[in-house]
């Protein structure tokens, strides 16, 4: 694996989301990435119980903010050559994405997520 630095472009993996970002510190086990864009959206609800929605915390889940920092664990940041897009743009990519799965199979717990995702995309974009 060849090691990353301060101001790499990179593709971070963090709680079921993906983003791409910037290095802008080396924590030893971690990077602090700033992130600029949004790759996929964070699922909805209980991770430890995928698929199910009775008698389980039903989390809902935002997307990192623009220019919100993270610490992610090293094994999950990959280096990014490609042009970094708009994030607001990027969101709405990344939730489309997501509603589009969920509305391939009608279940209780896709329907439970997509209400989320249709939720958090009104406070995203108004």
């Amino acid at each position: 694996m060849s090691e990353l630095n301060i101001g790499d472009s990179v593709i971070a993996h963090y709680k079921s989301g993906s983003y791409i970002g910037k290095i802008t510190e080396d924590r030893d086990r971690f990077y602090l990435v700033e992130v600029l864009a949004v790759e996929k959206h964070p699922m909805q609800g209980d991770l430890h119980n995928p698929g199910k929605t009775e008698d389980v915390f039903f989390h809902e889940r935002k997307a990192l903010s623009h220019h919100e920092k993270a610490n992610i664990s090293k094994s999950a940041v990959k280096a990014y050559d490609g042009e970094i897009p708009d994030y607001e743009q990027s969101l709405r990519n990344a939730v489309n994405r997501l509603k589009e799965r969920l509305e391939r199979k009608d279940s209780a717990f896709n329907q439970k997520a997509l209400d989320q995702v249709t939720s958090l995309e009104k406070s995203y974009f108004g």
